[in-house]
């Protein structure tokens, strides 16, 4: 399946920043991801990016353990995000690339608020635009949010860069014997029960007919290589 994608919405975990020794943010780390991503911006892509937060707390975990609630824990989650978009604009400046971070929680005196259009314009003008704050609502996911703003800013494709270089059909970290797949559409996936991302985030990738591609966010791989199709990775598409 050959196909081309210029626009693409980049959605890393929290994880991903986080030290050998789990602190929150690794610099180095920090500074390898940016590096990637300012290239690809350099090849011509158009790259918007969701971080998660999970590197500095999980709401829906900290609402399991039953002493904060589910809308508070997840607010607390959104601030983790700004602080991981933060780190990571500053990041892409460094590494030679305009990059604006936009939150869907408001609050100006940190950085701009997320609106459509002023996206859009900084994506057409080549600037790096990082998307933080989640859905700015409790009980979405950032994955679900990727897939929104993926939508809204009119992505070719929602790029989740992950611990492993595709969707497989079983863990396998766990079952070595687990096959990958090169490309798969909406409907298998489901039918397959593959877990592409959350529910509610691949329903909507599947309502607005998005593409989704999976690949290693760890060397050889790169984001640049595998949006050009020369990494691994998994392409799920209508």
């Amino acid at each position: 399946m050959a196909q081309a994608f210029r626009r693409v919405l980049v959605k890393l975990s929290g994880e991903a920043l986080a030290a050998p020794d789990g602190y929150w943010l690794y610099a180095q780390t920090l500074a390898e991801l940016a590096a990637d991503i300012a290239r690809t911006s350099q090849a011509g892509f158009e790259i918007a990016v969701v971080v998660g937060g999970g590197n500095v707390i999980r709401g829906a975990r900290m609402a399991q353990a039953g002493w904060i609630d589910r809308p508070t824990a997840d607010a607390m989650g959104m601030l983790a995000t700004v602080m991981n978009s933060l780190a990571l604009e500053t990041a892409l400046n460094a590494a030679g690339v305009s990059a604006r971070t936009m939150s869907a929680v408001s609050m100006p005196s940190i950085c701009e608020t997320y609106a459509r259009q002023p996206a859009l314009h900084y994506l057409n003008r080549g600037q790096v635009v990082v998307l933080a704050g989640g859905t700015g609502n409790p009980f979405f996911t950032t994955d679900t949010a990727a897939v929104l703003r993926a939508a809204e800013l009119r992505c070719d494709a929602v790029l989740k860069a992950t611990q492993v270089d595709g969707v497989y059909s079983a863990d396998p970290k766990v079952a070595p014997d687990a096959t990958r797949f090169d490309t798969l559409t909406h409907d298998e996936a489901i039918r397959r029960d593959l877990k592409v991302m959350d529910t509610a985030a691949f329903a909507l990738a599947r309502e607005s007919r998005l593409t989704v591609i999976v690949g290693s966010i760890h060397a050889p791989s790169s984001v640049q290589a595998i949006l050009a199709g020369e990494a691994a990775r998994t392409i799920v598409a209508p």
